[in-house]
């Protein structure tokens, strides 16, 4: 079992509760994305133990992070919400140059990579113009809201997996952030349980394209993935505060974030 996987997995976790931060992006961060995309995929094979020793520690990581920091998330967003997400800022933007390098840009990179590289951050950035006041809780709950919770799951999850993608900005778009964040801090477990299975479906489906395509076109994919990472700083940009105590606090926050991702970069991708 490779157990340092629990602390990339709390943060990766931590980083899902926070609508418009995608996990994906942390697991690029953290080096671990093509190996992730490899062990869901190696689950199904007969070297599924291997893959098990990689997955059980990590989804240890994100599960605990999902149930034990929801309500500090929360508490962030609420008082700190700009601080909040000029730290996260800056660790997106501090491993895009370790990026362009594991990627080898300079030498594999061609103009129609340049291309999709824009179009995927065009792509993401465009996210930043829908709509995601935060809807009401739904407490009916019969039949079709379990389908709709489960497939909620599913769109979210195959987000997640896509690096600039937010699965929690995802379900707030669709309306079902608030029902599914209640239901993990109340313990809710029928809820909690259907868009579960929802989440690992549709994590194993989108792996599984990524992969394929990883496999084939691996310039190409790293392009789109860098291009979805830069787009994801428009979505979390939150807009200068006005109050110049949190201006310097906002830029405290990047520069922590910006710190933690050169010094993850040079763990991680060493």
């Amino acid at each position: 079992m490779e157990w340092k996987n629990i602390y990339r997995g709390l943060l990766m976790g931590a980083s899902d509760v926070v609508p418009g931060v995608s996990g994906g992006t942390i697991a690029v961060i953290l080096g671990i994305y093509d190996r992730l995309i490899a062990s869901v995929n190696g689950f199904f094979s007969k070297e599924w133990k291997r893959h098990l020793g990689f997955l059980f520690p990590l989804g240890v990581g994100i599960i605990g992070a999902i149930l034990l920091l929801a309500n500090v998330i929360e508490w962030l967003f609420d008082h700190y919400p700009g601080p909040t997400q000029f730290f996260f800022l800056g660790l997106i933007i501090g491993v895009l140059p370790f990026l362009f390098h594991k990627a080898d840009a300079k030498h594999n990179f061609k103009v129609k990579h340049v291309i999709l590289l824009l179009v995927g951050a065009a792509l993401i950035a465009s996210i930043a113009f829908f709509p995601a006041e935060e809807p009401d809780q739904i407490t009916n709950l019969d039949i079709g809201t379990y389908v709709y919770l489960f497939f909620a799951g599913f769109i979210a999850s195959s987000a997640m997996v896509l690096p600039g993608i937010s699965g929690s900005l995802i379900l707030l778009i669709i309306g079902a952030y608030t029902t599914i964040i209640h239901a993990i801090k109340d313990f809710q477990l029928d809820i909690i349980f259907v868009v579960g299975a929802g989440i690992l479906i549709g994590i194993v489906v989108m792996s599984k394209i990524i992969h394929y395509f990883m496999a084939r076109y691996p310039s190409a994919t790293y392009a789109l993935v860098i291009g979805l990472v830069i787009g994801s700083v428009a979505v979390i940009f939150p807009g200068w505060p006005k109050d110049l105590e949190f201006v310097i606090i906002s830029i405290i926050a990047f520069a922590v974030g910006l710190a933690a991702a050169v010094l993850l970069g040079r763990v991680e991708y060493s």
